[in-house]
């Protein structure tokens, strides 16, 4: 077990100094973030003016802005590690990967977390401060950093073994490309990128709230603006409890994709 936790460590340390190195990259992202901010307070300042209210979906202007900033930083910050896996299979350079002391699915999550981590930072701290400037302030509970930084990793590595099988699909797929975009649209429409899930038709609501996607984006951020113990509770366990389960189906398909390898000779 410590030895697993040090590999983690140190393949995450090495990601993350590594994007880190690119910040041009990282510059791009957080200027593409501050245009979709600014783009989106003109959307909901139109919206709010026309429905000649002060809260929508229980949610203020203010907080509608805050919101967003952390659904952005959260989906802008995605690695690409589905893609990964791909270029690895067919490339042929699995087969050295498969070499090093730590398993494969937990190189690739373990990179992809430590990338994604420095990626959500930065994402953060521009987009916090593009919304203090158009909208002010926001007055969270001091508790809510903490609430947001406990979920937001949860929602990273659960969106990292949901990354992670379908990349391994790749192992009987040509390409995953088209699983991929599936399920980011399913990430960004039913996870509450754009619009809270407050907002959702009841009938819908009660059914995306089966699905991981909600946990991965809304539930973040919806703990951001409207902090409540009781609700960070249910969301680290509902997250937790959807990981648990993406392990075992990582497991299983990973366990499927050696023999797959074994029975071709690799």
């Amino acid at each position: 077990m410590k030895n697993s936790i040090r590999q983690i460590w140190a393949v995450a340390r090495v990601a993350a100094r590594s994007n880190l190195a690119y910040l041009g990259e990282v510059a791009s992202r957080t200027f593409f973030l501050a245009v979709i901010l600014f783009i989106f307070l003109k959307l909901w300042q139109a919206t709010y003016r026309e429905s000649a209210s002060a809260v929508i979906g229980g949610l203020s202007l203010n907080q509608m802005l805050w919101y967003l900033t952390v659904t952005e930083a959260i989906y802008m910050s995605a690695p690409r590690l589905a893609q990964q896996i791909d270029e690895d299979v067919r490339s042929g350079a699995l087969a050295v990967r498969l070499l090093k002391p730590i398993s494969y699915p937990l190189y690739c999550l373990s990179s992809a977390l430590g990338e994604r981590i420095v990626r959500f930072l930065a994402n953060f701290a521009t987009g916090a401060a593009v919304t203090f400037c158009l909208v002010g302030p926001f007055n969270c509970s001091p508790a809510a950093p903490i609430m947001l930084l406990v979920a937001v990793l949860l929602a990273f590595v659960l969106d990292g073994l949901g990354h992670l099988i379908i990349g391994l699909w790749a192992f009987w797929l040509e390409d995953t490309s088209g699983l991929l975009l599936i399920y980011t649209r399913l990430s960004m429409i039913l996870g509450g990128m754009l619009i809270p899930m407050e907002l959702f038709p009841d009938w819908l609501k009660s059914f995306v709230f089966f699905l991981p996607f909600p946990y991965l984006v809304w539930g973040p951020a919806h703990l951001f603006v409207h902090s409540d113990w009781l609700q960070f509770a249910q969301l680290v366990g509902l997250q937790s409890l959807y990981i648990l389960l993406l392990l075992a189906v990582v497991n299983l398909i990973y366990g499927w994709a050696l023999e797959r390898i074994s029975a071709h000779g690799g």
